[in-house]
């Protein structure tokens, strides 16, 4: 089964968080901001932002587009299909979490906890896992001696579940 494009769903929400954006604007967006998690090229948003148009998605807004610049505007097709993909549950093979929590812009939305629920169920189960690899490779000293680079990657893996676990907790209780 294809994955699913997450490209529109990008630009959806980066339109909705600005009310109405360029689509030279939506590329720096790219640049600058999202772009610390994920990448876009000019030659994908485009064609990208003509298909948003013909599904009913997107559409310019005449009054601030001109000769140069089109503006795009998010239509209640588009809201609709926005919402819809940021209720969508995680799962750990899509690694969807930063870039749905960018999304949500109010602290107490429902939506906020539901994803670090779901990301901290993904990441301790990821936890678990490796902690068991951990035990099953390495159990003995001379394990770590004879594949001593595995041994640091699969430590430096569990450090970052770790982390990511300990701050997923913190949210959480600040959102209390």
């Amino acid at each position: 089964m294809p994955k699913k494009r997450v490209l529109p769903y990008i630009l959806l929400g980066l339109i909705n968080n600005q009310a109405k954006l360029t689509g030279y604007q939506i590329s720096q967006e790219f640049n600058n901001e999202i772009g610390e998690f994920w990448h876009a090229s000019h030659s994908q948003i485009y064609p990208e932002l003509q298909r948003m148009i013909d599904d009913g998605w997107v559409m310019s807004d005449e009054e601030s587009s001109d000769s140069k610049s089109t503006y795009y505007v998010i239509t209640d097709k588009g809201n609709d299909a926005l919402s819809e993909w940021l209720n969508e549950p995680l799962s750990e093979k899509d690694d969807l979490f930063s870039l749905k929590l960018y999304f949500v812009k109010d602290k107490h939305d429902s939506l906020m906890k539901k994803l670090i629920q779901q990301q901290l169920k993904i990441n301790s189960a990821h936890y678990s896992h490796l902690l068991e690899r951990k035990k099953l490779l390495f159990s003995k000293s001379s394990d770590i001696e004879s594949s001593y680079g595995h041994y640091l990657i699969l430590s430096s893996a569990i450090e970052r579940e770790s982390n990511h676990i300990k701050w997923l907790n913190d949210v959480l209780e600040e959102l209390k």
